[in-house]
C-alpha cells in the first residue's frame, strides 16, 4: 500500500472491513457462526453477505488497479 495516497488507503480499508462483515453475514446465514442472532440460519443473510463481499472486492480491486497506474 506504499504507492497509494491517503484516500485510496481509506477506501481499501473500508472495503476490507465491509468484506469481513459480509463474510460474517454469510457465516451466520448458513449457520456456520452460531449465537443468539436473528440472522443465524436465515439464508437471506447469506445472499446479502455474498453481495457485500462481491461489492467490496470490486471496490478494492478497482481502487488498487486505478492507483497503481
Amino acid at each position: 500500500m506504499q504507492g497509494l495516497d491517503r484516500s485510496a488507503r481509506v477506501v481499501l480499508i473500508v472495503a476490507i472491513l465491509a468484506g469481513l462483515a459480509g463474510a460474517v453475514f454469510i457465516g451466520q446465514g448458513l449457520g456456520i457462526i452460531t449465537g443468539r442472532s436473528f440472522m443465524v440460519g436465515d439464508r437471506t443473510w447469506a445472499v446479502i453477505g455474498t453481495v457485500i463481499v462481491v461489492a467490496a472486492a470490486s471496490v478494492a480491486r478497482r481502487t488498487w488497479v486505478r492507483r497503481q497506474d
